[in-house]
């Protein structure tokens, strides 16, 4: 038996994984009470917005997927806020701008991750708002021992918060000082914001679904949107190094809500895997799978070795280079990129030594088109570490700069949910002091130029880098996964569903084996840089692998042994009903749990 940093864990009632253990325990809470998956989603987003508010907020975004016990046909649950009504490139430019900030009001698309739970708590939950709500409230109000990340988080912008975002000093450097980590915090703020949202339902009348209604009304009609509204007319210095004020307005906070959607889906190995569709980069792993087995060679699919390391990279630099250049909240030729005679083509690129060239395709004869910026990515040099950005990459020495959430559900019923709430990060904007919360960044996804299928426009999503994955065997859901880490989430879900789906691992082990990425790709965040040839592997990986892989023309990036993945997943025998799941042991942070 492979030895695990954890056991796979096996039951029948319920299982869940998230990147932190109050939000799983919180939400296996709801499981005991009779809930089901979808209530205990929503449970534990709205505790990790308490506990981990350095990776993910209230201002920020969620996709989900989910299948019920139903209806096992995966449906998305699209909380990706666009841009406001304001947001214009000609007014990002007359500003003196080349590239949306990175951090600061003028980054910030409307929020969406709120009322995706609630649509989500509606259409699918059985519990009420109070109910599910009462964890998060209660440690926002009570306080909950604070993350070391969070506190290292703070340090790091504290000059940024005494000096200009004296808001977010308020909340989170009481006194003067950084909040030690292990000490109790609360945000009592943003504990009487959760409960005006319950009292604002409760006001509706007794029917479950008025009050959820009513609280989302609340949040884009009533007070919240109101305090958004005026706050966004502040200026506050961002990622640019200039003072800049927000674009989203009251008007822009009603128009918006969380959407239904079908899912994007490509079969594999005898799977059929779902994704958000192209306004995500979801297909990206979709089209690699493609051209993986494309390749129809299956030392290609074990990546574990030089050689199935080597293709896997250079598929996945193929399918990176098209989300260049076609994916976006535009019409996008999904159908022919996912196509198998588009891989066979494309596929005929992966030669036996690395590529530094970023080699978008033609579906279709179409050409394709780049950001000028993003071909010219490799001549910049590189930019300063600005500790207010958020889910970017892994440093050599593991330490992550961002990154962001996950949580996987499954209930007893065959209900299942991934999703992957991330945004309106701490340091990422102000905190709005009325509210006990601030914005997120998203908009920095789109480029300032016109032409392009993620140029910036008003009611356009940014291509956002969140991405939950569903797994069908025979048309039933039997997995839920995801991973935090921005350009890598797609990358580092490659290597763990190699290793599950075709290596057959187990769930631990899989998630525990060594991973790797490459940063050969225009970087989703700014400053949008990016590092032709490189390959990042946990050094577990082996000094032979490494040699075989620099023979191979890969400018290879050793990290430490465990910094590269992030993974949770929860799956369910459909035939049996048994139910397992595993959580990432990187960063000591994520938990499963489950009976």
């Amino acid at each position: 038996m492979t030895f695990t940093t954890r056991p796979t864990l096996e039951g029948t009632f319920g299982m869940v994984s998230s990147t932190h253990w109050l939000a799983s325990q919180s939400a296996m809470r709801i499981l005991e009470l009779g809930g089901n998956a979808f209530d205990a989603a929503v449970t534990a987003g709205f505790v990790l917005h308490v506990v981990e508010p350095h990776l993910n907020g209230p201002g920020g975004d969620m996709p989900a997927i989910i299948a019920t016990a139903e209806n096992p046909t995966p449906r998305v649950l699209c909380g990706q806020g666009p841009a406001p009504a304001g947001a214009t490139i000609e007014h990002y430019r007359s500003e003196g701008l080349d590239l949306v900030p990175g951090s600061g009001p003028l980054a910030a698309a409307l929020p969406g991750a709120v009322d995706a739970w609630l649509l989500l708590l509606r259409d699918e939950g059985t519990m009420t708002l109070a109910e599910v709500l009462e964890p998060a409230i209660g440690y926002a109000r009570h306080g909950h021992p604070l993350l070391e990340r969070v506190s290292t988080t703070i340090a790091t912008v504290r000059e940024l918060f005494e000096s200009d975002w004296s808001t977010s000093a308020d909340l989170w450097l009481r006194g003067g000082e950084v909040p030690a980590p292990g000490a109790l915090f609360a945000n009592p703020t943003y504990a009487d914001t959760l409960d005006r949202l319950v009292h604002e339902g409760r006001a509706a009348g007794g029917d479950r679904e008025a009050q959820i209604d009513a609280a989302r009304r609340a949040w884009s009609q009533g007070f919240v949107a109101e305090a958004v509204d005026a706050f966004s007319r502040k200026s506050f210095r961002d990622s640019s190094g200039e003072a800049h004020a927000g674009l989203i307005t009251g008007s822009d906070m009603a128009a918006f809500s969380a959407t239904w959607e079908p899912a994007t889906t490509a079969d594999f190995h005898g799977y059929t895997l779902a994704k958000t569709g192209p306004w995500g980069q979801g297909p990206v792993l979709l089209q690699t799978l493609g051209l993986l087995e494309a390749l129809d060679d299956p030392a290609a699919l074990d990546p574990a070795t030089p050689h199935g390391i080597h293709c896997a990279t250079e598929a996945l630099k193929l399918a990176f280079a098209d989300r260049e250049a076609w994916y976006g909240d535009v019409d996008v030729p999904i159908d022919t990129l996912l196509s198998r005679e588009y891989a066979v083509e494309r596929v005929s690129l992966v030669g036996e030594t690395a590529s530094t060239s970023l080699r978008p395709g033609s579906p279709g004869g179409r050409e394709p088109v780049v950001a000028a910026y993003a071909r010219f990515a490799e001549e910049r040099p590189a930019a300063a570490l600005d500790a207010t950005l958020g889910e970017p990459t892994v440093a050599p020495t593991g330490v992550t700069r961002g990154d962001t959430c996950h949580v996987d559900v499954v209930d007893r019923w065959g209900n299942m949910v991934s999703a992957t709430p991330s945004g309106g990060w701490l340091q990422s904007s102000p905190t709005i002091p009325e509210l006990g919360f601030c914005l997120g960044s998203r908009m920095q996804m789109f480029w300032l130029e016109e032409g392009l299928s993620s140029s910036l426009a008003p009611g356009r999503r940014p291509r956002t880098t969140l991405t939950p994955t569903l797994v069908l065997r025979d048309g039933r859901p039997v997995m839920a996964c995801g991973s935090p880490g921005g350009d890598q989430q797609e990358q580092w879900q490659l290597v763990f569903l190699l290793r599950h789906l075709v290596q057959g691992q187990s769930l631990q082990e899989a998630i525990d084996a060594p991973s790797f990425h490459t940063t050969s790709l225009p970087a989703s965040f700014y400053p949008r840089e990016a590092e032709p040839g490189v390959l990042v592997v946990e050094d577990r990986v082996g000094t032979d692998a490494v040699a075989e892989l620099e023979r191979r023309g890969h400018s290879v990036r050793v990290s430490d042994p465990w910094s590269l993945g992030r993974l949770c997943a929860v799956t369910r025998d459909a035939d049996s009903g048994v139910l397992r799941a595993g959580a990432n042991p990187r960063g000591m942070q994520g938990y499963a749990v489950g009976r």
